[in-house]
């Protein structure tokens, strides 16, 4: 590993994303990384076809994306993270955007389920894609515990 591993973490404001976010920086503590946080972004499939679409000024999914991703890293790291955060907005969907950010990391880091998905369902879509595709070991937190897979295929 390398002597300032960047461990990339998916934000999407949910609370296994946050849970995330607390399980990277403190491994970033642990080996002495820094945080890269990344939301995605990209507009509803929808928008604009047609019907009647939402004029930018009131719905800009990249503003909304960038003051979730700062919200919750407030709310967990509050006013001292004690590791380097950098964050990051992306265009594209979450898995697309997360394979982008990892190339390069020492690991990703995301919540088992995101905002969309069934609740019963112990990975969501995007997790296990990023499980499946990640250049960079993965580790999937839920609620209050980690897995990790460390193959990179």
């Amino acid at each position: 590993m390398s002597a300032n591993p960047r461990i990339v973490v998916g934000v999407d404001g949910s609370p296994a994303s946050e849970q995330a976010l607390r399980w990277a920086i403190d491994y970033a503590k642990a080996v002495g990384g820094s945080i890269n946080a990344v939301a995605a972004w990209e507009y509803p499939a929808f928008y604009g076809w047609g019907g009647t679409s939402v004029p930018a000024e009131v719905y800009n999914p990249e503003e909304l994306a960038g003051k979730t991703l700062s919200e919750s890293v407030t709310r967990v790291v509050g006013d001292d993270p004690g590791v380097r955060i950098s964050k990051s907005v992306m265009p594209g969907n979450a898995a697309g955007a997360l394979l982008q950010a990892a190339k390069g990391a020492a690991l990703l880091v995301v919540g088992s389920r995101g905002l969309g998905g069934f609740s019963g369902v112990l990975l969501g879509s995007v997790s296990r894609h990023l499980t499946e595709h990640a250049p960079c070991p993965v580790v999937v937190v839920r609620a209050g515990q980690a897995e990790s897979r460390t193959e990179s295929e």
